[in-house]
């Protein structure tokens, strides 16, 4: 596709002068670089898989309940939302927002905790590495390449879309994207760009309030428990003022609509501010920035503090998921020693990855990405064929 020619941000990324991809490729002529890799994205095996993982509830607990996949559009959604609101490219936020989530294992953070834990011997595991490995390398769809063959732009947003991350290089769970980055330089010493920044607090913004919609609706407390919690509790009192006789349900769903109205507004406000400040002029001066631009502003910050603190106590912590949690990472530990010890009750085709490893931690490895790429249905399943006769 020739040259874009749009009236962004002088701080946004422009389509028409991406860096390109590692594998080079003709370019589409109907869709611009960056649309090109959201469709790749859409595409690919993980992101259907998605709709099967944990966001907080296990997936097979109700099909109201977010997955990793309804969470990911909603992040995608805001996103896009923000990315207009400050004139940047769109199909870039879209994508890493969609992408940022491909890595998690089944059982969302007690599956990685477990996973890591499992892989201590072997570089641990981490979910953004995770979903770097699968866009680089996982991935097994063209002929040419392995992974999707995004664009660095892309790329730098999937792993450094919360902030510089050259000190994590140095972590043994971080050797995949250390080996990546030193065929194909990310620069990770530097910000990445406003539009990766954007899918980052998207991401914030999308699971904060849709885990009070969860909350509510699974009678883990109730709209009266949150009325003095802050953001939650002004976004219920404005809408019972507008609307004296709304029932519970709608109450709950215009009073996180205005949260999220909220919270979209006060990034906006707060990052046209320190793009000011800052004389932020291109998308250069934002790697190069002193500080992150996207972010909220300090009296929501705190406000988000103590949201997230009563979430945790009274969702989080719940009795109901710590039982949830404590199965499933009984789940994933006994599959990964089972593999580890009987590599021969894997599947065919990862039997035969897992032979052509010739040391313990390539073996390793490839059960864990076995493991990782499993919805929860498919974990408790296999568990219960490799351990039940029943």
């Amino acid at each position: 596709m020739d040259k874009i020619d749009v009236t962004l941000s002088p701080y946004a990324e422009n389509a028409g002068e991406s860096r390109g991809r590692l594998h080079r490729e003709d370019e589409s002529s109907t869709r611009t670089p960056f649309a090109r890799d959201r469709d790749r994205i859409i595409h690919c095996t993980a992101f259907r898989r998605l709709k099967g993982k944990t966001q907080v509830f296990v997936a097979n607990e109700g099909d109201y309940f977010r997955t990793r996949l309804t969470h990911s559009l909603e992040v995608a959604q805001i996103a896009r939302s923000l990315a207009l609101s400050l004139n940047v490219e769109q199909d870039l936020a879209e994508t890493v927002a969609l992408a940022h989530d491909l890595g998690h294992p089944p059982f969302g953070h007690a599956g990685e905790d477990e996973l890591h834990k499992c892989m201590e011997p072997w570089g641990g595991f981490d979910h953004n590495v995770q979903t770097f490995r699968v866009v680089t390398k996982l991935e097994n769809r063209y002929p040419a390449f392995e992974g999707l063959n995004l664009t660095w732009e892309t790329l730098e947003g999937i792993i450094k879309h919360n902030g510089p991350s050259v000190h994590l290089l140095s972590r043994p769970s971080w050797k995949a994207v250390k080996d990546f980055n030193d065929i194909y330089d990310l620069r990770m010493d530097t910000y990445a760009s406003i539009e990766a920044q954007i899918a980052a607090i998207a991401d914030d913004i999308a699971y904060n309030n849709h885990d009070v919609d969860d909350g509510l609706k699974a009678g883990l407390f109730t709209i009266d428990d949150l009325r003095d919690v802050p953001l939650i509790g002004p976004a219920l009192a404005s809408t019972e003022k507008d609307w004296p006789d709304i029932d519970d349900r709608m109450l709950r769903l215009e009073g996180v609509r205005r949260m999220i109205g909220t919270m979209i507004n006060d990034v906006t406000t707060e990052t046209l501010s320190r793009l000011e400040a800052d004389n932020i002029a291109s998308a250069e001066d934002v790697r190069l920035a002193s500080r992150q631009m996207v972010t909220f502003s300090a009296p929501v910050m705190e406000s988000l503090s103590r949201l997230r603190a009563f979430l945790f106590a009274r969702m989080y912590k719940h009795h109901h998921l710590n039982r949830t949690r404590s199965h499933a990472k009984r789940i994933l530990n006994q599959m990964f020693n089972l593999y580890m010890e009987e590599q021969d009750v894997l599947p065919e085709e990862w039997y035969q990855l897992v032979c052509s490893k010739d040391t313990e931690a390539g073996r390793a490895r490839v059960i864990c990405d076995y493991i990782a790429g499993m919805t929860d249905s498919y974990a408790i399943d296999e568990h219960r064929k490799l351990f039940s006769f029943t």
